[in-house]
């Protein structure tokens, strides 16, 4: 059974930058049908059992083409929302300290460099899709991007996300209407960046 994350702050905890109408919506019917349909999914293919990473993971053993293509729309929607809540916080923003700090100025360069390049791939992802900064076990960080609910554990590079920014057009369009890039500068307010230090280390130490 999988369960959506349960979110520790009220839904307009982070105005003004995210309204609480779209956070309501986005968690209790967006990132709600994705763990339904995930489930009702999982179920059906015998793998309601899994753990997500793995199953994300290992789409191509599911033989039912059908099944494959419900497990990774819902479950990569289920996965991203999951990841994307829990790094926002209403005392967010700033910048890392520790270990992901050192991470970060090493393949970046400096906070700032490593910010707008993040903005710029999750601007430029065409129609819906996800910004990512993902590491290795190694200690490594990387920033892709990918399209509707994908994610970097479907690629099989053994990178795990440890920050996506949602830019599916019900994660900003009722504040921002078109102005993606506005909602990406905002969301750097929110950020919870000792959630994402502790998915760093998970990642590296796990």
């Amino acid at each position: 059974m999988f369960n959506q994350i349960k979110l520790p702050y009220a839904y307009d905890a982070f105005e003004p930058y995210i309204d609480a109408l779209t956070m309501e919506t986005h968690y209790s019917k967006h990132h709600a049908a994705y763990t339904k349909n995930l489930n009702d999914a999982a179920q059906k293919a015998g793998l309601a059992d899994r753990e997500i990473t793995s199953l994300l993971s290992s789409l191509d053993s599911i033989s039912d083409e059908s099944l494959r293509k419900a497990i990774r729309n819902n479950g990569g929607g289920f996965y991203n929302h999951n990841l994307y809540f829990s790094t926002m916080s209403p005392n967010g923003g700033g910048q890392p300290v520790g270990s992901l700090k050192d991470a970060l100025e090493k393949a970046f360069g400096s906070f700032p460099a490593f910010q707008a390049e993040l903005s710029s791939l999750a601007a430029g992802q065409f129609g819906s899709g996800w910004g990512w900064l993902s590491a290795n076990r190694e200690g490594k960080l990387v920033l892709s991007a990918s399209a509707n609910q994908d994610n970097p554990l479907m690629e099989g590079g053994g990178f795990i996300p440890i920050l996506g920014i949602d830019v599916w057009e019900h994660a900003y369009y009722l504040k921002y209407k078109n102005l993606r890039a506005d909602y990406i500068k905002a969301f750097f307010n929110v950020i919870d960046w000792k959630v994402v230090a502790g998915n760093y280390d998970s990642v590296v130490n796990g």
